[in-house]
């Protein structure tokens, strides 16, 4: 293997690659040689021939491959972001938990073909002996990244054009199957193919969030315990368009997101904005840099209300503490949203933010200290993660473990810590 170091100024994809690699481990999205090995093997800036060859190997850079010429603000198709895709290609890699002997999958669908590229990754993973099946709604994108597959020798790769939404039962039961776009409701096809024990890695959307989660089939059930923040294009099809999204000021500056199984009366809020409260401060202290994506998942285990706010905060209320994507709480006519405030820099300089909720409407108080307390329950254990179960619909409750219940047409996804 051939030594690099750190080189801002080379355009030798080769090297440009073990930098990429360098980064993606250091952020501790790397572990496993298998997953190490394959993006080493498999020349990216091939897969996206129109973007600069130092762009393809950006750690953090989605590239767009097919723009979106209908008017929508997200493209048909694009190449991840690296980290994620190494991040995905760690838990397709990943047996279950109790399971630390299990092999790598040889027998792998991915749902959203894209450049390509993700299915070489696949075949790297799988070996000379495994299959690989990639399967995409649009015919231009599945011509595309057949080419480009066999231009680099992966014929092995089958490509398929259809609905993902139905899987690829012809190949069946697969070891794994992994979703490069985001899906709200997870198809039934998908758990019926996989095989005992099989994983599903999937960036599911609910409350507003994405999530890509490693789900492990378990019988009719689908069970997870590990999953990280994620964005992919949403999944077309039959019942993947249960995310509802409004405009809540006639500013048109704030926007509120939220899911189809919550009794959410966006109209009930709009008296709320005018009715700003005090803000409920944690005393959970950020330190400048840390992450705090997981405030979300205490908020989707514990609030029926669960939900996103977006865009330029509406005047006279605390500004958004992101202003693409804040965790917030509805409750009727009444909403809360995380908000911080820098306070005295730690020792060295280091700044640090105070976590709260910020409080509209009647109730707002009563929600905002609900909030507080999930914020303080996060802060316990800031590394712990919800048990993620997803059940076929029509599941009576009695036979639902105890926690947050998302109905979806095709599932009763519970989320309980």
């Amino acid at each position: 293997m051939t030594t690099t170091t750190a080189d801002d100024t080379t355009d030798d994809p080769a090297v440009l690659r073990e930098q990429m690699i360098r980064e993606i481990a250091k952020r501790k999205y790397l572990h496993h040689d298998g997953v190490r090995d394959a993006l080493r093997a498999v020349p990216r800036h091939l897969f996206v021939p129109d973007a600069p060859v130092r762009n393809a190997y950006q750690h953090n850079l989605a590239i767009t491959t097919k723009p979106n010429t209908s008017g929508g603000r997200l493209p048909r198709s694009c190449a991840s972001v690296p980290t994620v895709v190494a991040m995905m290609l760690e838990y397709v890699y990943n047996g279950p938990p109790e399971d630390t002997s299990a092999a790598p999958p040889v027998n792998v669908l991915e749902i959203g073909a894209g450049t390509g590229y993700n299915a070489a990754l696949l075949a790297e993973v799988a070996g000379p002996g495994g299959h690989v099946v990639t399967i995409d709604i649009h015919p231009d994108v599945t011509a595309e990244a057949r080419s480009s597959l066999d231009a680099l020798g992966y014929s092995r790769v089958e490509v398929i054009t259809a609905d993902g939404v139905g899987g690829y039962p012809a190949s069946a039961p697969y070891d794994a199957i992994i979703a490069t776009v985001g899906p709200w409701d997870l198809p039934p096809a998908w758990t019926r193919q996989l095989a005992p024990g099989g994983r599903l890695v999937v960036p599911l959307r609910f409350r507003g969030n994405s999530r890509c989660v490693q789900f492990f089939r378990d019988g009719d059930l689908l069970r997870a315990e590990s999953s990280r923040l994620c964005g992919f294009i949403p999944m077309e099809g039959p019942n993947q368009d249960g995310e509802r999204e409004t405009v809540l000021d006639a500013a048109g500056a704030l926007t509120l997101t939220w899911d189809a199984d919550q009794d959410i009366t966006p109209a009930a809020l709009v008296p709320a904005l005018d009715q700003p409260g005090d803000t409920v401060w944690s005393g959970v202290i950020l330190h400048d840099g840390e992450s705090f994506d997981a405030i979300w998942l205490r908020l989707a285990a514990a609030e029926h209300g669960a939900c996103r706010l977006s865009g330029a905060t509406s005047e006279g209320l605390p500004d958004l503490v992101i202003c693409a994507r804040t965790p917030a709480v509805v409750d009727g006519d009444s909403l809360a949203y995380l908000v911080l405030r820098e306070i005295e820099a730690a020792p060295g300089g280091v700044r640090r933010n105070e976590l709260g909720a910020a409080a509209c409407g009647p109730a707002g108080a009563a929600v905002a200290a609900r909030f507080a307390e999930h914020i303080l329950a996060w802060d316990t254990d800031r590394e712990a993660l919800p048990t993620i179960t997803a059940y076929p619909a029509g599941t009576p409750d009695d036979d639902l473990p105890s926690g947050q219940v998302i109905d979806k047409p095709s599932n009763r996804v519970v989320i309980s810590y």
